[in-house]
């Protein structure tokens, strides 16, 4: 894997430019914060809606032999941005705690809403294991 940063660019913080992988695609479907067993959401606070989606994206990964340290790309779909915003901090805390120190390509979209009742967040995940 090799993370692209155009020379005269400001490093980014929290997510990179660009990366370049060869191997195995994993694909993860967007994750929300919920329970996947009983599949109900248990938690309201973003950045706890948040840890869960990161340990539902990282339980996937496993079935594939995949690691956090895999994931190439995620995208963050938020009903509320200002939301959001407002959970930095936690949401720093809890993806560390998850994911570690490995910051892919990321986009966060705003959306008017989400599929399941109380999901503020839902998450998509691609991961390359290296060959």
């Amino acid at each position: 894997m090799e993370f692209l940063q155009p020379p005269d660019w400001p490093r980014p913080k929290g997510y990179s430019n660009g990366i370049a992988a060869k191997g195995t695609m994993v694909f993860v479907a967007g994750e929300i914060g919920w329970n996947p067993v009983s599949e109900k959401v248990e938690v309201t606070g973003f950045a706890d809606q948040a840890r869960q989606a990161l340990e539902n994206i990282v339980a996937v990964l496993a079935q594939a032999g995949a690691k956090p340290e895999h994931i190439v790309r995620m995208t963050w779909y938020v009903i509320d941005k200002e939301d959001y915003l407002a959970n930095l901090r936690g949401v720093g805390e809890a993806y560390r705690a998850v994911i570690g120190k490995h910051f892919p390509v990321m986009a966060a979209i705003e959306v008017k809403g989400l599929m399941e009742p109380g999901a503020k967040v839902e998450i998509e995940a691609t991961a390359v294991i290296p060959d």
